[in-house]
Order: structure tokens, then C-alpha cells, then sequence
């Protein structure tokens, strides 16, 4: 850049008043002054929009990165879980029988279940009261202060000596 001193700004400013005069110089100053602040908005907008463009390629280039990264680890896992079900078809070949069993397990399991709610279902639905009464199963619900109040000690009247 240009090295202004105040000697050099001073030896400009006599010129200038001799060459252009003193009636003119104000409205001189006032137009180099405002092209000077176009120019330095217009320099500082370039280095923005430049600086913007760095950014945006920087932020690009991350993109591709992680793009080619998720590519790969999505290769890395499609291709271990390739294997894996090669392996277990291949173990399903060799040994037909645990397929059958654990077929079976999974039969078995699911009519459990079924007997499981069948069984719950007859437990609280279709037993008569009586039964439910015999077996301790509630019939009405009672709050905790109504069941403190049965169970409490009665108080007895005094007893006299007379």
C-alpha cells in the first residue's frame, strides 16, 4: 500500500488548494471522500463474496468426504451381512434338522402364548363368584381408609365397677 505521512498528506493538501483553488476544494474533498468509501465497500464485498466461495468449496470438498465415507461403510456392512446369511444358508444345508427345530421352538413358543392368554382370560372373566370369593380374588374394590376402618380395633364402653 501507499505510505502516507503527515508531511505527504499536508504537501498534497497545499497542491491541491493551489491547483483547484479554495472555492472548489470542499465540494473536491466531499467526491474523493464518498469514491473512496464506494471503492472501499466495493473492495470489502469481493473479499466476502471471495471468502464465501472458499467456504462453500471447503464445505463441498467435507461433503464428498463424508458422502464417500458413508459409501464405504455402507459397502463394509451390506457385504459383512452378505456373509453372514452365506453362512448361515450354508449351515442350514449341512444340518437340516435344526431348521426343523427351531421351527418347532417357535410353534411351540407361540401356542404357549395363545394357552398363556386363553388361561388369564378364563382367570378373570369366566370363573363364578364363588370360586373367584374361595381363591382370594377381589370382587369389589374397597379404598384403604374403608379397609382401616374394618380392620381397626373397636373401641369398647367403659366398663363400671358399680
Amino acid at each position: 500500500m501507499i505510505d502516507l505521512g503527515i508531511s505527504k498528506l499536508a504537501l498534497i493538501g497545499v497542491v491541491a488548494l493551489i491547483v483547484i483553488g479554495p472555492e472548489k476544494l470542499p465540494r473536491v474533498a466531499r467526491m474523493a471522500g464518498t469514491l473512496l468509501g464506494r471503492a472501499q465497500r466495493y473492495i470489502n464485498d469481493v473479499k466476502a463474496e471471495v471468502s464465501k466461495e472458499i467456504e462453500l468449496d471447503e464445505l463441498r470438498k467435507m461433503q464428498k468426504d463424508v458422502q464417500q465415507a458413508a459409501q464405504h461403510v455402507e459397502q463394509t456392512v451390506s457385504q459383512s451381512w452378505n456373509e453372514t446369511t452365506e453362512e448361515i444358508r450354508s449351515i442350514g444345508q449341512e444340518n437340516p434338522v435344526a431348521d426343523t427345530a427351531v421351527y418347532v421352538s417357535t410353534e411351540q413358543l407361540a401356542r404357549k402364548a395363545k394357552d398363556f392368554r386363553r388361561k388369564k382370560l378364563a382367570k378373570t372373566s369366566a370363573l363364578p363368584a364363588w370360586y373367584k370369593s374361595r381363591h382370594g380374588q377381589r370382587q369389589h374394590i374397597v379404598s384403604g381408609s374403608a379397609r382401616m376402618a374394618r380392620h381397626r380395633a373397636k373401641s369398647r364402653p367403659p366398663i363400671s365397677f358399680f
